[in-house]
């Protein structure tokens, strides 16, 4: 099977700086996964047609099983912390989940912001600037595979250095009794080795995912537990939209002992 994560900016192109829901569902299409994380998706907004990505999605990659969810209600210039699931028609920003296979359950694992303002320095040059966090989310699927049930999870973490390690640990504790094995993917905002460090868990795609021109590291992962493996070497995919390219692995899910 083939798993892929991808931080799809909304669905926006760097290249002329618009959405066009069509390039987009064809990017998704292109990576022919079996189980997709997804972050940076609108639902409603205007800035994206007011579509729903991820139904639109679900449509290019033919997922029957597919779950958004929010962190962010409202507009990008009225953000407001998303609590619980949002009525029809409400503006929502988030991750989402989708699975060409049965879910026999989903579970929605909301993430603290850090409070209050916060130095951050954005690249070794700049001085910290003051930034307000923002809560974040992960979606977790129990999937019924072909060969048995696997736990995955989609997320995107936040940027702030000293924080992305707490949420990164509430979301393995929070999944420690779903089945395994387990694979968690995402934006984890965290370059290299630094979550397989945390967690203990085992990355299944090693390349460089950002930014997508020229990608000199890598913030996007799959990683996982249990008897899951690679069966190729992982790609980073430019697909024409987002500032990150997609990594997708194909893997076989083996059986715990």
């Amino acid at each position: 099977m083939r798993l892929a994560t991808f931080n799809i900016l909304h669905g926006r192109s760097l290249t002329d700086d618009e959405v066009d829901l069509h390039r987009y569902a064809r990017a998704v299409a292109t990576l022919d996964a079996d189980i997709l994380a997804l972050q940076e998706v609108d639902r409603d907004q205007p800035r994206s047609h007011g579509a729903d990505l991820t139904r639109i999605a679900a449509e290019a990659m033919g997922a029957p099983e597919h779950r958004f969810a929010a962190t962010l209600a409202g507009l990008p210039d009225t953000w407001s912390a998303a609590t619980g699931e949002l009525q029809p028609g409400t503006a929502g920003y988030g991750v989402a989940l989708l699975s060409r296979w049965p879910v026999s359950s989903w579970t929605v694992i909301p993430l603290e912001a850090m409070h209050g303002p916060v130095p951050v320095s954005f690249s070794d040059s700049e001085e910290p600037t003051m930034v307000i966090d923002e809560p974040r989310v992960a979606v977790a699927a129990v999937v019924e595979t072909p060969d048995g049930p696997l736990t995955a999870v989609s997320t995107h973490l936040t940027f702030i250095p000293d924080w992305s390690p707490v949420q990164l640990q509430r979301i393995v504790d929070a999944i420690a009794e779903l089945p395994r094995p387990a694979v968690l993917m995402g934006d984890l905002n965290m370059i290299g080795s630094r979550p397989t460090v945390l967690t203990g868990w085992r990355s299944l795609a090693d390349a460089l995912t950002f930014p997508i021109s020229h990608p000199d590291r890598q913030i996007d992962h799959i990683l996982a537990e249990g008897s899951v493996v690679s069966t190729g070497e992982a790609r980073s995919v430019a697909t024409g939209i987002s500032d990150h390219r997609a990594l997708l692995v194909d893997v076989e899910r083996g059986w715990d002992r």
